[in-house]
């Protein structure tokens, strides 16, 4: 009898360890489905947020469109799995084209929100009218003091930003927001006012406070979320306004080159400034390549070498990591921006 009894009590014994393991299952199903189901609960209500802000901004003549937790456009370019991906701004009639979808009609901010039902912020788009938005997004993530960096530069060039509205990010920068004249022409710019500081201008969007993204919530700073954007002190604009494009100079036939006479090292210049642009490139990280390489592209085309540089940049930019077709259309965004296009 005694076996038996041992028997009985072991399979006993396993038969409540495999009861003990399904219950153990069953909660964490349970858990699981309880936390997928909050986070649907919570990414729905963030979206009905992030509409209802939008909706509010486009009633103030902010041209908005939807974002997704990355800070990037929520719908995905409809040219995205052509061959050949025509350039196109919006002309084909379908939404995502990024900045060229932001709207002030409800009825449209509606449907692009329909479209991208995952988006929990909204942008707003720079430039256009009636406000020209302009954007000095003072950043921390550089490890520079960016703050310290626009004040030194208002008391070095005599101007003071006016009381506007002013937006914390969830890393703990701001992004003042200012409007320019409808004439005026702003590109975005990385870093070239100052370290840490970044302009968003024509072609570039600001994150809209209410916004959520994955590191949190983009909130309008007290006492400045009712001011209308201020106008850009006229300094400051023309601190931001792009270089004069040079003019292509016209070989002649019966002229001497008085210019490389004069100066028989400026090839040499150009080509150690060129190198050095294309170093800057090969710098960059994960995160970063898009940014370094439309600096370095505006920077060449401002100096009059952008499309002689053009191929080095690119080929620094594919061994970085980006496509052809990025390279290409971000050196073709810098060509645009500084008037060479």
């Amino acid at each position: 009898m005694a076996p038996t009894e041992r028997g009985a009590t072991g399979s006993s014994s396993s038969a409540s360890s495999a009861a003990a393991r399904t219950s153990a299952s069953d909660a964490a199903a349970r858990d699981l489905a309880s936390s997928t189901a909050a986070r649907s609960v919570a990414d729905r209500r963030a979206a009905t947020l992030a509409l209802a802000h939008a909706l509010s901004a486009a009633e103030r003549g902010l041209s908005v469109i939807p974002l997704s937790r990355t800070k990037l456009p929520a719908l995905r370019s409809p040219h995205h799995d052509d061959p050949q991906p025509a350039l196109c701004h919006g002309a084909c009639g379908r939404p995502g084209h990024g900045v060229y979808d932001a709207t002030t009609d409800p009825h449209r901010v509606r449907e692009l929100f329909a479209a991208a039902p995952w988006a929990t912020g909204y942008g707003i788009a720079c430039g256009l009218p009636p406000h020209h938005l302009i954007g000095i997004d003072l950043d921390t993530k550089s490890g520079t003091d960016a703050s310290a960096g626009l004040r030194e530069l208002a008391l070095r060039h005599l101007f003071t930003i006016p009381p506007t509205v002013v937006v914390t990010t969830p890393s703990g920068g701001r992004h003042i927001w200012l409007t320019g004249p409808p004439h005026a022409v702003i590109p975005n710019s990385a870093g070239r006012l100052a370290p840490g500081i970044d302009i968003r201008g024509a072609g570039g969007y600001l994150v809209g406070p209410g916004s959520r993204t994955e590191h949190g919530i983009y909130s309008t700073v007290p006492g400045t979320d009712h001011l209308p954007p201020a106008p850009c002190p006229p300094t400051l604009l023309r601190l931001l306004a792009p270089p004069p494009s040079r003019a292509p100079r016209t070989p002649s036939n019966t002229q001497p080159d008085i210019t490389r006479a004069a100066h028989p090292h400026s090839s040499n210049q150009e080509a150690q400034r060129g190198q050095g642009l294309v170093q800057f490139v090969l710098a960059a990280h994960e995160g970063q390549r898009n940014t370094r390489l439309f600096w370095a592209a505006c920077r060449a085309y401002e100096n009059g070498i952008g499309e002689a540089l053009a191929p080095q940049l690119t080929d620094a930019a594919l061994r970085v990591g980006l496509t052809e077709r990025e390279a290409d259309s971000t050196i073709a965004s810098a060509a645009r921006l500084t008037g060479h296009a």
